[in-house]
């Protein structure tokens, strides 16, 4: 006769080692009924018959790596052939619109697999060969909770030598605590069945694999506000980065835990302990730095019994240790009569990260403009003097939009070549008078940073007068976040820079705008403006 090993290990056989039982499992030692649960190798023809329409597989999946002593949890979800589904009474039925099926009437529910209506016509109390298939492969009955009948899956989860079984509909989900497993990676596989009119009959198999750890699985995520790709690990100098930390608890085993976040950001700037899991540091200088947290969390736990022939008590004693030929365990336990006992665990985080100098800063300092021939005056042309902070750019882009800065009118991105200072004349050319949105963006390798102005464009004019550009300041704090990086995301791989709604961005296009300002309305002190004498390149 088959044993569970036997049959959850599909046929091959697996090394007996001793483990830790796991609470609410048993022995893979234990009898299979075959004749209740039939058992196939892969391969054996019989699989072509076990569902209607296809084949259905199974996807098992886990929320691994867990924390020892928090719980892991496994989801086994069914995947039904094409146009098939599960519906409210746990049925299998075709969906509609799917089959082409001219024998049944177009208001009647085609099924697959109409399980209420064998239950309704053979009930508990009537049918005397029921008992005894509502029972598991071991012989044991399925629990009667409300609605165990309309389950007409068998589920049959096995790791380290141990199994547990369970009924479910078309998806079925296992948490097992991780205090008696030991440490490492492990193997977890399941068997699917369904109900059958004289057996279950096999229809899946699925298996992954889960690591159990002592040490906290923690994840750190780091943006700044110019940073181009902050997947690439290059930062820009004196601006701010923040460091969000993760720690992954689906079981929320910490919840009751007191947790710290000690970091070194490797530029010698010392040691930095938060309770906060995010926090933000600026780095002053160029060059390499290795990142490194340590996250510690002080754990509550029961507090074990001290008995007469026990040493005197300690401060912080072992009280309990592991063994195996991969890895040990062993809790540090603290008593404190006032606030109980806990223990600690740590996880740790190492990064190496480079931080170069980028372009901090775009402004907008003159919006002119431009006098034109009768044969150009179909377009009106404008010139943008843009100055920026930081390292030179390498390539400009400019956005055209509407005033809501919603619908791009056009874009236009041009490499550009500077040697000495960042300043600039950018040329735009508009078919039509109107309000539009402006918004330039100059960029390097590792960062990029942008400068937005709302402005009037007049009707083209032809050589000997000059018409007025107007910036509305009021309206920029409001356009200039939401519009800028929804169109360079839809009309160019380029990407946006992360702004947000502070004083900080209304301070800095407002900037721009007064400067114009300035510009048109006094335009005598533009002409004693040093920075222009030298008429910059137009772009």
């Amino acid at each position: 006769s088959l044993g569970f090993q036997d049959v959850v290990s599909h046929g091959r056989a697996s090394p007996v080692t001793s483990h830790k039982n796991i609470q609410g499992w048993s022995s893979d030692q234990n009898k299979w009924n075959e004749k209740l649960y039939p058992f196939w190798e892969e391969g054996d023809p019989r699989w072509k018959d076990c569902w209607k329409g296809g084949r259905v597989t199974a996807k098992l999946d886990t929320d691994s790596p867990a924390l020892v002593g928090s719980n892991v949890t496994f989801v086994v979800t069914l995947q039904f052939p094409k146009c098939q589904k599960e519906d409210n009474d746990g049925n299998i039925i075709y969906k509609r619109n799917c089959t082409q099926d001219l024998s049944a009437p177009q208001n009647q529910q085609l099924y697959v697999y109409n399980w209420t209506e064998w239950i309704d016509n053979c009930r508990w109390e009537n049918c005397t060969g029921n008992h005894s298939h509502n029972v598991f492969p071991d012989g044991r009955p399925f629990p009667r909770y409300p609605g165990w009948r309309r389950r007409n899956f068998v589920y049959v989860f096995h790791t380290l030598g141990q199994y547990h079984q369970t009924t479910g509909r078309s998806s079925a989900t296992l948490s097992v605590n991780t205090a008696n497993i030991t440490l490492g990676q492990h193997g977890m596989a399941v068997s699917v069945y369904r109900r059958g009119h004289a057996a279950y009959v096999p229809i899946a198999r699925a298996s992954t694999t889960y690591l159990v750890t002592d040490k906290i699985p923690i994840s750190v995520s780091m943006s700044q506000k110019h940073d181009r790709n902050i997947s690439d690990s290059i930062f820009i100098k004196d601006s701010p980065i923040t460091f969000d930390v993760k720690i992954h608890d689906p079981s929320f085993y910490l919840k009751n835990s007191a947790i710290s976040y000690k970091w070194n950001f490797g530029d010698g700037s010392g040691l930095f302990v938060a309770r906060s899991s995010s926090t933000s540091h600026t780095y002053t200088l160029q060059g390499n730095f290795t990142l490194n947290l340590t996250v510690q969390a002080i754990i509550p736990v029961p507090c074990k019994p001290v008995t007469p022939t026990a040493p005197p008590p300690t401060s912080a004693a072992a009280t309990g240790a592991t063994t195996n030929s991969d890895s040990t365990i062993i809790d540090s336990v603290e008593d404190n009569p006032d606030e109980g006992c806990h223990i600690y665990r740590y996880g740790y985080y190492r990064s190496d990260i480079s931080v170069v100098e980028g372009i901090l800063e775009v402004n907008i300092i003159q919006m002119t403009n431009i006098q034109i021939t009768e044969s150009q005056a179909e377009n009106s042309l404008v010139d943008f003097v843009v100055t920026c902070q930081g390292s030179l750019p390498t390539d400009v882009c400019t956005v055209v939009s509407d005033p809501t800065c919603q619908v791009s009118k056009s874009v236009v991105c041009d490499p550009i070549v500077i040697t000495d200072e960042c300043l600039l004349t950018i040329r735009r050319a508009f078919e039509k008078p109107g309000t539009y949105c402006i918004n330039i963006t100059l960029g390097d390798d590792t960062s990029q940073a942008l400068a937005s102005a709302l402005i009037s464009v007049n009707r083209a004019s032809p050589a000997g007068t000059t018409e007025g550009v107007f910036v509305f300041l009021g309206l920029l704090a409001v356009f200039a976040t939401i519009g800028a990086f929804v169109l360079y995301k839809r009309y160019k791989q380029y990407k946006p820079i992360e702004r947000s709604a502070g004083q900080a961005e209304n301070q800095e296009g407002l900037t721009a705008y007064f400067s114009s300002f300035k510009a048109i309305f006094f335009p005598s002190s533009t002409e004693r403006n040093p920075l222009l004498k030298s008429k910059p390149g137009i772009v």
